[in-house]
């Protein structure tokens, strides 16, 4: 005897709330518009796509797609974009009372998640949030999730350098290699380089760079996969919009 396959939304006790209500408290599309996305096939929840007009969905538990991308409809989930100072430690606190992460954030956010590390002395691009799985999978290995750097290092850079970094260099704890290098600008005995690279290694850029004979003297991390800076100062902390949302859990196969 074959079992039905569970729909994926409780439509049989009318539990939780339309899928076209969510969709539009979403800001996703009108509820009209939404309905017309259902009809077309192109929502799926948790994984089964959409067809009926009466689904209902838990916002806190389902698991939405439009178009194959990730859409929020948990308001409890929070998902932020800090551009770190330099000088700030990357921990929610310090026992001895020294500037980190944790003073940026409100008491009220709850339990949140710094995704990886940026050094005492790096400043720039650090995603936080309060999805654990997410933040387990952006800084995972197996996801290799593109970080782009601004390095300013000791120069001059000689043009083979970017050639060598993508081929790879052997560093004390095992190989390394960039996923893209470039020369952005050059004055004197100091240049601007971009760096790209999906290792998340303690440090790597500062070693990588030290290694090849150009050591760092101002490291920024402008950009994690999709989401990147763009006019924040530093100190300042902003939530994520939802493409920038939708692109980190597609990211990562969420």
């Amino acid at each position: 005897m074959t079992s039905e396959r569970p729909a994926p939304s409780n439509t049989a006790n009318q539990e939780g709330e339309r899928l076209q209500k969510v969709l539009s408290r979403a800001g996703i599309a009108s509820r009209r518009a939404a309905e017309e996305m259902i009809l077309e096939g192109r929502i799926d929840v948790n994984g089964e796509t959409v067809l009926e007009l009466g689904t209902r969905v838990d916002p806190e538990t389902a698991v939405i797609h439009v178009d194959g991308s990730r859409v929020m409809v948990n308001s409890n989930l929070t998902h932020l974009l800090l551009n770190k100072p330099t000088g700030i430690l990357c921990t929610m606190s310090d026992d001895q009372g020294r500037p980190c992460i944790g003073d940026y954030l409100r008491e009220s956010q709850g339990k949140l998640f710094h995704v990886g590390r940026l050094d005492q002395d790096t400043e720039g691009l650090l995603l936080i949030t309060n999805d654990g799985e997410l933040a387990n999978r952006l800084t995972h290995p197996s996801y290799k999730v593109r970080k782009t750097y601004l390095a300013e290092v000791i120069g001059p850079v000689p043009k083979d350098l970017g050639k060598r970094l993508r081929e790879g260099v052997e560093l004390d704890d095992g190989p390394v290699k960039v996923d893209s290098f470039k020369l952005i600008d050059t004055n004197q005995n100091r240049a601007l380089v971009q760096v790209v690279l999906h290792e998340g290694r303690k440090r790597i850029v500062r070693r990588l760079l030290k290694h090849v004979g150009h050591p760092v003297q101002r490291l920024v991390r402008t950009r994690v996969g999709d989401v990147q800076l763009t006019n924040e100062r530093p100190g300042a902390i902003r939530p994520l919009n939802r493409q920038e949302v939708g692109s980190l859990y597609k990211l990562v196969g969420m």
